[in-house]
């Protein structure tokens, strides 16, 4: 498969307050009604945001393999390949951040990684997220051979699908992933129906569900912390390591393409809504055979633990990104996750 049918992976290049803007001052109204310290704090933090120096180009990791726009990214290493799978609503970026917290450099010290591309939505735009496995994920794994995969939020969702339909998957780890989706608050999954269908119109007409809505449905489960992190920022001494690796993450969760509406239809309807992976009937049956390990993070309010497949499990003390990228993620994430990957090999 041809190397040039993909775009390099770099960090996104353009500067955007959070997005959507009007939402976020809203939040701030509402969190801060009462305080108006922390209005002022997380307002200057917006402003500091926004003039904040842009952080240099991401690394580009050359392609291996390449399926209609979707593709495969060495991230170096030797012996047996681990296939880092994103969620489908950010960048991949996340998971090869920057030297010091990348997910994908640490575990590369131990057996090759590929870090999985999914690619722009206009060429994804049909698929359904079952067909996001089937035609995108798996055509690109019979290209390597076995592998491990490691899926983040929705990547392990879909992770854990492949394996049950590849055998050549020889373990799945999956990092804040859904899976027992009746595990959400029914308040949250009735938020997410009433979103989709209250954006249908703009999303037929599109084609996709655009990245502001997604943005919306993310914030509303935890708005306080939306407003603490940027009143925090705005304490942090500019240009410091930790401030620059904000402004990173904020590129990140603002950047990102669209989810394309079948595949937004089924995760709301058939996933979210009928909970069909915890009722063992999504994409023809449950969890797969291999060894799996599934790690929650205890401060996660995008995926409660609760809602993890059954299995061995690590917790993580952080949030759903911070797990990823905080500044422990080497001591709570890399270390045990390598032990455990270590020790696939002393079980075998």
């Amino acid at each position: 498969m041809a190397d040039d049918l993909a775009p390099p992976l770099a960090a996104p290049q353009q500067r955007r307050a959070p997005r959507p803007l009007p939402l976020f001052l809203e939040l701030v109204r509402e969190v801060a009604a009462g305080d108006p310290a922390l209005a002022k704090a997380a307002l200057t933090g917006l402003r500091r945001y926004e003039e904040a120096e842009e952080p240099p180009p991401g690394r580009e990791r050359p392609v291996v393999a390449s399926v209609d726009g979707t593709c495969l990214r060495d991230c170096g290493g030797d012996g047996p390949v681990l296939v880092l799978v994103p969620s489908l609503i950010n960048p991949p970026t996340i998971l090869d951040l920057d030297p010091d917290c990348s997910l994908a450099e640490a575990l590369a010290r131990d057996r090759r990684v590929l870090l999985l591309d999914w690619g722009p939505a206009a060429e994804r735009a049909t698929l359904t997220l079952s067909e996001h496995v089937t035609r995108r994920l798996l055509p690109l794994l019979a290209e390597i051979g076995p592998a491990i995969l490691a899926g983040y939020c929705l990547g392990g969702t879909l992770s854990l699908a492949a394996a049950r339909l590849r055998p050549e998957v020889t373990a799945v780890v999956t990092l804040a992933s859904p899976w027992h989706f009746s595990a959400y608050p029914e308040s949250a999954r009735a938020s997410l129906r009433q979103m989709l269908a209250g954006s249908a119109p703009v999303a037929r007409h599109l084609g996709v569900l655009p990245m502001e809505l997604l943005q919306s449905s993310f914030w509303m489960l935890d708005p306080e912390r939306t407003v603490a992190k940027f009143a925090r920022f705005a304490m942090l001494e500019p240009g410091s390591a930790e401030s620059r690796r904000f402004v990173a993450l904020e590129l990140w969760a603002n950047a990102g393409e669209a989810l394309p509406l079948p595949a937004a239809t089924e995760l709301v309807e058939t996933l979210f809504g009928a909970d069909a992976p915890g009722r063992d009937c999504w994409l023809g049956g449950g969890l797969p055979d291999c060894p799996t390990l599934h790690v929650t993070a205890s401060g996660d309010r995008i995926v409660p633990a609760a809602s993890a497949a059954s299995g061995p499990r690590l917790d993580s003390p952080s949030g759903h990104v911070g797990m990823i990228v905080g500044r422990h993620a080497p001591e709570t994430l890399h270390a045990p996750l390598r032990q455990w990957l270590e020790g696939l090999g002393r079980r075998r």
